[in-house]
């Protein structure tokens, strides 16, 4: 069996800090699976915060790592049923967006790298007031196989820390927006 290492993935997801590396687990231990979770508001209404969680909207604020390669629809377009990619380093994750209800405030998506790990994104969005949206976001995480459990323990984690730095992305979007005049 071959060992494998996220580090590339860590590396460009920002799922760990400067110094650390990801470790290799042992490939005699069941595959790993963590569920993590995080809150966070989002100053903008309902219909404007939905907008920012399609793969395409996402591109505002979720960093230069993300660069979706949308393989359906043609063009990219932030719908359900959407498949499309993002690189890794040497790695490719494939998405799958199984829920995209903007006016109900849900996103689901499915994603995994062949021989390595699945894992699901929940984004559940409410009405806080009429101009303010609080964002829920789960991610459970699989190890396909044992040799990245450590990735998936220490990208499940990350997961659970990631609602400043997602609130703060999301406002310097939208700050950046209003400064354009592109709302």
């Amino acid at each position: 069996m071959k060992t494998r290492t996220l580090l590339p993935l860590v590396l460009a997801t920002g799922a760990m800090s400067g110094g650390q590396h990801a470790a290799v687990a042992q490939t005699t231990a069941a595959p790993a699976h963590v569920s993590n979770s995080f809150r966070f508001f989002v100053p903008a209404p309902l219909n404007r915060a939905s907008a920012l969680f399609g793969p395409d909207g996402e591109r505002c604020w979720a960093g230069e790592h993300w660069k979706p390669r949308f393989i359906h629809p043609q063009p990219a377009e932030d719908i359900q049923g959407a498949v499309f990619t993002v690189q890794h380093g040497p790695h490719t994750s494939v998405w799958v967006n199984t829920i995209f209800d903007p006016v109900g405030g849900r996103m689901q998506y499915v994603s995994f790298i062949p021989e390595t790990l699945v894992f699901t994104v929940d984004v559940r969005l409410s009405v806080l007031t009429p101009s303010t949206t609080k964002v829920e976001v789960t991610y459970v995480r699989t190890a396909l196989d044992a040799a990245a459990n450590e990735d998936v323990l220490a990208l499940g984690k990350r997961d659970g820390e990631n609602g400043p730095e997602w609130q703060k992305a999301i406002e310097d979007c939208l700050a950046a927006e209003r400064k354009t005049g592109h709302e």
